[in-house]
């Protein structure tokens, strides 16, 4: 058995502001900033999770993941193993706590949940996706909490699809351990030079990436302007991705992109609010016929709201386990 002993939580922080790396139109001077959560067992176990931020607030989510950290000390790994649910309830359903709602609340749970799942990859000494990807389809469906989402995809269908799905399973693990991840880099942020931006491209280029983004929402001359050095720099085979952070109302964001597609975007990344799935819907379709997809996830605080996103069928998803 393995009992847990010890959380130790860090706040780190990194100047990027100095630099602008991170830079776009909402956050013009990122100290790009995580908090690391270390939960330590009897047994010598190490299990860990980042968290990211922009810089200021890094130590409201530090303070959260500390306080949650008392209702899991002392209690045996075993448990989490067996019933992930239970804790993700005991975290989430906290008769007080769960006023606080969505937000940091919700990341400081993602923080110490992340951790627990490596402990447990750890126990099998893997890495976390090679435990996910060994698991059998019942344990799966049997860690994920349903109450708020069957009416959109039931535990029996989503076992189904996992069933189904594991025919591929053996050539997609060999695939990502020859190839890796499909990845790409964000070279185009929004207060770097050109000069900056072409050694970006160079750098990863050089690392096997074929898949750029570039931050827009700055102004349509400026955007256009960049975008047209950015498709030449990388060719038009390249994938070329924008990435608005939220930046615009909605139809705004369809009139706006519309002026760029002559540059082929493959996708618009949160072009309004995180959570204006209506909105979404109404710029997806907007930009269908221009061949531009769009892209949604990072800040999405809850998976009731990714449900209403799936539902629509109409985006990119882009996960963020760490919310």
């Amino acid at each position: 058995m393995s009992r847990i002993i010890n959380i130790i939580v860090k706040d780190l922080r990194v100047p990027t502001s100095d630099t602008l790396q991170g830079s776009d139109p909402f956050h013009k001077k990122p100290n790009y900033s995580c908090v690391l959560t270390r939960i330590k067992t009897d047994d010598g176990l190490l299990g860990l999770s980042v968290n990211f931020s922009a810089g200021a607030g890094n130590d409201w989510l530090a303070y959260g993941v500390r306080d949650l950290s008392r209702l899991i000390l002392g209690r045996e790994l075993e448990e989490f193993i067996g019933d992930p649910i239970s804790f993700y309830r005991l975290l989430i359903d906290h008769h007080q706590l769960r006023w606080l709602a969505d937000g940091v609340a919700r990341m400081a749970i993602g923080s110490i949940l992340n951790a627990l799942w490596d402990l447990w990859a750890k126990t099998e000494n893997k890495s976390l996706w090679k435990l996910l990807v060994d698991l059998p389809p019942e344990r799966i469906v049997h860690s994920i909490d349903w109450r708020y989402l069957r009416d959109a995809l039931t535990p029996e269908e989503a076992l189904d699809r996992l069933k189904n799905a594991r025919s591929k399973r053996t050539a997609q693990k060999k695939h990502v351990i020859q190839k890796g991840v499909k990845a790409y880099s964000t070279a185009g942020w929004l207060g770097l030079t050109d000069q900056e931006i072409l050694k970006t491209i160079e750098d990863v280029r050089a690392q096997g990436l074929d898949c750029f983004k570039m931050k827009v929402g700055g102004g349509i001359d400026f955007d256009r302007k960049r975008m047209a050095f950015l498709r030449e720099s990388i060719g038009d085979e390249a994938l070329l991705m924008t990435d608005a952070n939220q930046i615009w109302g909605v139809d705004e964001a369809i009139e706006y992109m519309k002026r760029l597609s002559e540059f082929s975007p493959y996708w618009i990344e949160e072009p309004t609010a995180r959570d204006d799935v209506f909105g979404y819907k109404r710029i997806a379709d907007g930009l269908r016929p221009f061949e531009i997809g769009v892209a949604a996830g990072e800040q999405v605080p809850s998976p009731v709201i990714f449900k209403r996103y799936f539902t629509q069928h109409m985006m990119h998803s882009q996960h963020n386990v760490l919310r």
